[in-house]
């Protein structure tokens, strides 16, 4: 777990992902049954992957959701984010 914070802080959620994916295999094919899932949240939602992964093997429970809502609301800020810093690389858009 050492190498996964390490990985997260230094080079982000990503990172995270492979690093723990390298060092786990097990946990990732206990947790999705398909490839298809952690690919797109690779892509799209990296911090609910990471998440879901910590919280799924043992089932889902009441207060899961909580930890899994705030890595999607982590994910929706990393985008919005990203748009509210760029948005005067807009043409057309006055801030």
């Amino acid at each position: 777990m050492c190498c996964l914070f390490t990985a997260l802080a230094f080079l982000g959620p990503r990172a995270g992902i492979l690093v723990w994916w390298l060092l786990q295999p097990v946990r990732w094919q206990a947790t999705f049954t398909s490839f298809i899932w952690p690919l797109l949240g690779f892509l799209f939602l990296p911090w609910t992957t990471l998440m879901y992964v910590i919280v799924a093997p043992g089932g889902v429970m009441s207060f899961d959701w909580v930890w899994l809502v705030l890595a999607v609301v982590l994910d929706v800020g990393m985008y919005a984010g990203g748009g509210y810093g760029n948005r005067n690389r807009i043409p057309g858009y006055s801030s």
